[in-house]
């Protein structure tokens, strides 16, 4: 089974049951840090929305931010215009050559990563 990284947008995606994340359900998904600080650090979140995103969270691959993440991330902030979790989400592409699924486009610009970009 082939190991990707997932968005932010993604999980969000697949919990509500967007049709158009099915193709890639038998993927292995993998998350970056950030995201799950992104997912579960939602200003008055609800009890139900936090269990269902940390249960999901959990049943996943979570990469560690580790010191080569950060140099990757200020590589990449340092040549694109990205917002820092998208730079983090990418250097952590990078540092596990990793393909990311998104559903953001800017992560089109990226030359350093490998990026597979669903449209809604």
């Amino acid at each position: 089974m082939e190991l990707v990284l997932i968005d932010t947008n993604i999980v969000l995606y697949t919990l509500k049951g967007n049709p158009v994340i099915e193709p890639y359900l038998e993927m292995d998904f993998a998350i970056s840090e950030i995201s799950t600080i992104e997912l579960l650090g939602v200003k008055n979140i609800d009890e139900s929305s936090f269990k269902i995103r940390k249960k999901f969270i959990d049943s996943i691959y979570n990469y560690p931010f580790n010191t080569q993440i950060k140099e990757l991330t200020i590589l990449l902030k340092q040549s694109y215009t990205l917002k820092i979790p998208d730079a983090i989400i990418a250097a952590t592409a990078m540092h596990y050559k990793q393909p990311l699924l998104t559903a953001d486009k800017d992560f089109k610009k990226i030359r350093e990563i490998s990026s597979i970009i669903i449209t809604l």
